[in-house]
C-alpha cells in the first residue's frame, strides 16, 4: 500500500494567473523531467528529472563565493563569468546557499503533496470567478505518476478543476489511473510525420498516437463532459509547414473531429534564448526570428485547408512586429468558457 502521506514530487515552479493554460485563469505547475527532446524545446531547464543548478549571469556581482564553497571543483572564473563542470557538479546546493545575489539558483523543488496542495488551494478565489483552476505541465507530469495522481485526487477532494498539459509519450496505467479526475487534457501533437517526428523530438510518434486513441475512445464511451484540446508548436523550418499542419489537420478530421474541442497553434518564442545559457547549452533556434502576423495567418490557413474545423482552430501568441503589414487573425484568442 503506497504511503500517500511521504509522497513528493520534484517541480519547477507555480505559474498563478495564468491564461495560456486551458479555460480561465489557472495557476500551472511546472514539473521537472521530460521524456522528449525537441530541439526548440522553450523550457529546457523541465527536461532532466533531477535538480538543476544555473548560473544568472546579470545577478552575479564577481565575488566568486560560489567557486570557493565548491569542494568538487566545479566551478572557474572565466571572462564570460562562472563555468561550470557538470560532470563533478554534485547539486548539492552550497553555491547557491553562498551566492549573496541569488545569481545562482537551483532548478528543481522537492514538495509533498499536502504543502503543494495547501499552496494551490489559495487562488480557488480565481479559479472560481474566472472558471479556472490548476494545470499539470512540465515537463511532462505522468513521469512523477504517484505524485500526479495524489495531488489530483487531492485537489479534486477540494472541487478543483485539473488540466493536464502532457505529450502522451507515457504509461498506459497511468493515463488510465489519472483519467478519472482529469477535467481537461491539453495534448501535444507536435508533428505527424513519424520519422520528422524522431527526428525533432528524439522519441517514436507511435506510442503517442496509441495513447491519444485510446484516450479518444474513453472520451466516447464514458460522455463524463471532460474536455480535449490540441496543441501545437509552430516552429519555423520544423512544425510550421504545408505538409505538417494540412498533416494534423487531416488526422483530426478523420480520427479525433468528435472530441476535440479546441486545437491551437502555439506561435513559436524567442524569450527562452537566456535559459539555454544559463545551462550551458545550445539552442538549435538561437537566430530564428518570431513569426510575422502573415507568417502566423499562412498557418491557420494551411491548418484550416486540412479537413479540421477552421472554427475549432486557433492561432494564439505573439508576432513579429512589421511596419505596414496588414494585420491579419485566424480565429480568436478567447478562450472557451
Amino acid at each position: 500500500m503506497l504511503n500517500t502521506s511521504s509522497l513528493t514530487g520534484l517541480i519547477l515552479h507555480l505559474q498563478r494567473l495564468s491564461t495560456e493554460d486551458g479555460p480561465g485563469l489557472r495557476t500551472t505547475v511546472f514539473f521537472k523531467g521530460c521524456p522528449l527532446r525537441c530541439q526548440w524545446c522553450h523550457n529546457p531547464e523541465s527536461i532532466s528529472s533531477r535538480p538543476e543548478v544555473q548560473w544568472i549571469k546579470n545577478r552575479c556581482i564577481g565575488c566568486y563565493s560560489c567557486i570557493e564553497i565548491c569542494d568538487h571543483h566545479g566551478l572557474v572564473r572565466t571572462t564570460d563569468g562562472i563555468q561550470r563542470d557538470r560532470n563533478v557538479c554534485s547539486v548539492c546546493g552550497a553555491c547557491v546557499e553562498a551566492c549573496p545575489a541569488n545569481a545562482m539558483e537551483l532548478l528543481g523543488t522537492e514538495i509533498s503533496v499536502e504543502d503543494l496542495v495547501a499552496e494551490l488551494k489559495k487562488d480557488q478565489a480565481f479559479f472560481k470567478k474566472s472558471g479556472g483552476g490548476v494545470t499539470l505541465s512540465g515537463g511532462e507530469p505522468t513521469l512523477q505518476p504517484h505524485f500526479a495522481k495524489e495531488l489530483v485526487s487531492q485537489l479534486k477532494a477540494a472541487n478543483v478543476n485539473v488540466a493536464l498539459d502532457t505529450c502522451l509519450l507515457s504509461q498506459r496505467q497511468t493515463l488510465e489511473a489519472l483519467y478519472p479526475q482529469i477535467d481537461i487534457f491539453l495534448v501535444d501533437l507536435k508533428m505527424i510525420d513519424p520519422l520528422q517526428h524522431e527526428r525533432w523530438t528524439g522519441a517514436p510518434l507511435a506510442p503517442i498516437l496509441n495513447n491519444l486513441t485510446w484516450l479518444a475512445n474513453q472520451l466516447r464511451q464514458k460522455d463524463d463532459l471532460k474536455r480535449l484540446w490540441i496543441r501545437t508548436p509552430l516552429i519555423p523550418g520544423a512544425t510550421a509547414t504545408l505538409e505538417n499542419l494540412t498533416g494534423i489537420s487531416h488526422y483530426l478530421a478523420d480520427h479525433l473531429s468528435d472530441v476535440v474541442e479546441r486545437w491551437e497553434l502555439c506561435a513559436f518564442n524567442n524569450l527562452c534564448q537566456d535559459k539555454y545559457s544559463r545551462l550551458d547549452l545550445n539552442w538549435h533556434f538561437a537566430d530564428t526570428a518570431l513569426m510575422s502576423q502573415s507568417d502566423l495567418s499562412q498557418a491557420g490557413i494551411w491548418a484550416g485547408s486540412g479537413g479540421f474545423d477552421p472554427q475549432r482552430t486557433f492561432v494564439t501568441g505573439a508576432a513579429r512586429f512589421e511596419v505596414n503589414e496588414t494585420q491579419e487573425n485566424y480565429g480568436t484568442n478567447t478562450l472557451p468558457q
